[in-house]
């Protein structure tokens, strides 16, 4: 679904892979935080939100805004996450364990503290996805996630 050229994806992907850190090791994105792949992940999620929905409507930017805030809520997020689960690898499911379970530094405005934390689960299985560079994958999940969701 993604309108980008795979390729040129997948070798932003190595370079990612390829990553060290200030001190010389080597990043592996299912070693990062999840609080960090959460960061991305959450990038991803409303990204592929907002293609999904300019691609379905020739509403003006401010209408494509107020729809794409109803799927990239944290409450909807928690309801993605339930709706992906049973579809989850071993190691996808520690990883949305981990992001689940980490401490947050701040609390949520518009949402109870137990979807927030389903949510960001779920950010951070899209994060270590797409920084590993399982683009398949990631699409698979993205697609349990969204393409089932009424308005999208």
């Amino acid at each position: 679904m993604f309108i980008v050229d795979k390729d040129l994806l997948l070798k932003q992907m190595d370079v990612i892979r390829t990553s060290v850190d200030e001190k010389g090791n080597t990043l592996l994105p299912a070693q990062m935080n999840a609080l960090v792949l959460a960061y991305v992940g959450d990038t991803v999620y409303d990204l592929y939100v907002r293609t999904k929905l300019i691609l379905s409507s020739d509403a003006t930017a401010n209408m494509l805004h107020r729809k794409a805030i109803d799927f990239v809520c944290a409450s909807a997020q928690a309801e993605a996450a339930d709706r992906a689960m049973e579809y989850f690898t071993e190691d996808e499911m520690a990883i949305y364990k981990r992001g689940r379970n980490s401490k947050h530094a701040t609390v949520p405005k518009n949402a109870d503290l137990g979807r927030y934390h389903k949510a960001t689960g779920l950010e951070s299985v899209l994060g270590y996805l797409y920084l590993d560079g399982k683009v398949d994958r990631l699409t698979d999940i993205l697609k349990i996630c969204i393409d089932k969701c009424e308005g999208i």
